[in-house]
């Protein structure tokens, strides 16, 4: 699909380069550069000739501080909203070049960890090749449990939030009818996350053990009620635990559990309280305060002011990269397995590193996806600016300086989805022929 679309809407502008004799002084009969210093590298998308100084006035491709600093209105003779249109356009391929490396990089570390934690070997060539390798290891590591073990899987998402401010400052900085300080810039669904020193009404993320008043997924020190993945000592399933079960319990959990939890907490809470009433959150509050929240974020989409569509992509490409997220909460529960070692190995691994793999799956990669309409609309509206260029010639060297990350930049878009695809196939198989919660 991605690479469809760039012939379609690419072709005819790199032909029209091609065809121009002054093509072979921008590049386009250049033998391929190596990458600049420090240039973000994508599995499938090429960065030759993007390093700095590339011939006949093109800035480095591969930067967007390069390219924010560099004047095509001057360089290329043209007027001054088609310059804008297409340094914005080139920002924002930049930028999505850069968040398709960021979340190749989380995955490749996210997957790596549980692979090797399940007794995979080696190492990963990228984020995909770690996954694949992690749904690998946990299937073998299931196996192990025996064909009559059942998993369940207790998960509680992530949030993943951007700073609204930082949204409005690039807004301003990018599209020049916007005015810095007055960005209006909304969150969908007033859904905001950030410190609380009020009342909080949501959840609660705690930095420290916290007293929570609702469902606590993470560690309690006092009784629970609810799913347990270590040692139970209480009652399970309204009945007392016997001695012979070693304070297992495949059910629900009343008393103490020495493990992680997805539980009401009657003590302090270590991870991420859902606060069934508005009480007091030391640590970050996803949902909303009784006073005003210091340095909001926004967990939802992103209503950004009137603006154009080359200057949303890269904002919304530039502030993603930066998201922050809370943890994601992974509580394993197996029923009827074989081998105690074994299942005490793979509940460890799991609940350690698939929460890594989620803030992918579920936060950032997901949020990305979303960029891959955008940057379609950029393209297509680059285009037409070229061909608005003042002669062909201008056209040809333009093209020569644009086209290549262009097509990066789609070719980014596919590798975003490929990641989320397997990344979502590595919870899909710790809990395949179980049940996997999500909340």
């Amino acid at each position: 699909m991605t690479r469809k679309l760039w012939r379609r809407v690419s072709w005819p502008i790199v032909f029209a380069g091609l065809s121009a004799p002054f093509i072979a002084h921008c590049g386009a009969q250049m033998p391929a550069m190596p990458p600049a210093a420090g240039a973000p590298t994508v599995p499938g998308v090429s960065n030759a000739g993007a390093a700095a100084g590339v011939a006949g006035g093109c800035p480095d491709m591969a930067k967007v501080e390069a390219i924010e600093s560099f004047n095509f209105e001057k360089e290329f003779k043209l007027k001054a909203e088609v310059a804008a249109k297409i340094k914005a356009g080139a920002e924002a391929a930049a930028e999505m070049n850069a968040l398709a490396g960021q979340i190749d990089s989380d995955l490749k570390m996210a997957c790596g960890d549980l692979a090797h934690d399940l007794g995979g070997q080696g190492d990963y060539k990228d984020g995909q090749d770690a996954c694949k390798a992690a749904v690998k290891a946990v299937g073998d590591a299931k196996a192990k449990l025996g064909a009559k073990a059942k998993v369940v899987l207790d998960v509680t998402e992530p949030h993943c939030s951007v700073d609204v401010h930082a949204y409005g400052d690039c807004a301003a900085h990018c599209d020049a009818s916007v005015q810095p300080g007055k960005a209006e810039v909304k969150c969908e669904g007033g859904k905001l996350q950030g410190e609380c020193s009020g009342k909080c009404q949501g959840e609660c993320e705690a930095s420290a053990a916290a007293q929570c008043t609702g469902e606590c997924s993470g560690t309690c020190d006092a009784d629970v009620k609810g799913a347990c993945s270590g040692t139970c000592t209480g009652k399970c399933d309204g009945r007392a635990m016997p001695a012979s079960a070693n304070g297992k319990c495949e059910g629900v959990c009343e008393g103490k559990c020495e493990g992680n939890i997805k539980a009401s907490c009657k003590g302090k809470c270590g991870g991420q309280c859902k606060m069934s009433g508005q009480a007091e959150c030391k640590g970050t509050c996803t949902g909303s305060c009784s006073v005003e929240m210091k340095a909001p974020r926004c967990t939802s989409k992103v209503e950004p002011p009137k603006m154009s569509a080359e200057c949303r992509a890269k904002c919304d490409a530039s502030v993603q990269a930066k998201a922050e997220c809370t943890p994601a909460h992974v509580v394993v529960r197996v029923v009827g397995a074989a081998d105690a070692v074994a299942e005490a190995n793979f509940r460890k691994a799991i609940e350690k590193d698939l929460g890594a793999v989620l803030k992918v799956s579920l936060g950032t990669g997901k949020a990305a996806e979303r960029l891959a309409g955008e940057m379609k609309v950029v393209i297509e509206g680059v285009e037409a600016s070229l061909q608005a260029a003042s002669d062909p010639m201008t056209t040809a060297r333009l093209t020569a300086c644009v086209s290549a990350p262009f097509k990066g930049a789609l070719e980014s878009v596919g590798s975003v989805r490929a990641s989320v695809n397997v990344s979502v196939s590595v919870q899909a198989s710790a809990s395949a022929s179980g049940t996997a919660k999500t909340s």
